[in-house]
C-alpha cells in the first residue's frame, strides 16, 4: 500500500488539509465566499433599485410625452379652431365692406342721377326763360312788357325748379 503513489497522495493530501485546518484557510476563505457573497449581493441590491429607477424614471417620462402629445394636440385643435373664427370673421368683414361699398357706390349714383337731373332741369328752365324772355321782348313793348316779362320768368322759374 505504501508503495502506491495514489496512497501517498492521499497522505499528503489529508496532511496538507489538516495544515490548513491548523493554520484557520478555511475560515480565510469563507470569509473570503462571505465577503463576496456579500459584495455581489450588495451589487445585485444597487442592480435592482436602479432598474426600480429607471423604469419610474420611464414611466414619468412616458406621462410626461403623452402629456406633451395631449397638449400639441389641444393646440393644434385650438389653433385650427382659431384659424376658422378668424376666417369666418374675416369673410364677415369682407362681406360688410363689399355691402358698404355697394351701397356707397349706389348712393353715389343716385346723387349723381339727382344732379344730373336738376342739371337738366335748370337747363331747361334756362332755355324756356330765354326762349320767353326773346319771344315777348319781340311781342309787347313797354311798361306791359317788362311786367310780364318778370311774372313769366318767375313763373316758369318757379314750375321748373
Amino acid at each position: 500500500m505504501f508503495e502506491d503513489p495514489e496512497t501517498w497522495v492521499a497522505i499528503a493530501f489529508i496532511i496538507l488539509m489538516g495544515v490548513f485546518a491548523y493554520m484557520g484557510v478555511h475560515r480565510t476563505m469563507l470569509t473570503a465566499l462571505d465577503h463576496r457573497a456579500a459584495r455581489i449581493k450588495a451589487e445585485l441590491d444597487d442592480a435592482r433599485k436602479l432598474k426600480d429607477e429607471a423604469a419610474k424614471v420611464l414611466a414619468e417620462y412616458k406621462t410626461r410625452r403623452a402629456s406633451a402629445e395631449r397638449e400639441a394636440e389641444d393646440i393644434i385643435a385650438n389653433a385650427k379652431a382659431e384659424a376658422e373664427r378668424i376666417a369666418a370673421d374675416a369673410k364677415t368683414k369682407m362681406e360688410d365692406f363689399v355691402a358698404r361699398r355697394t351701397k356707397t357706390a349706389e348712393s353715389k349714383i343716385a346723387l349723381a342721377e339727382q344732379q344730373a337731373l336738376a342739371d337738366v332741369r335748370a337747363a331747361a328752365a334756362e332755355a324756356a326763360v330765354a326762349a320767353a324772355s326773346s319771344i315777348l321782348s319781340q311781342s309787347v313793348k313797354g311798361e306791359v312788357a317788362d311786367e310780364l316779362l318778370a311774372k313769366g320768368i318767375a313763373e316758369v322759374r318757379q314750375k321748373l325748379n
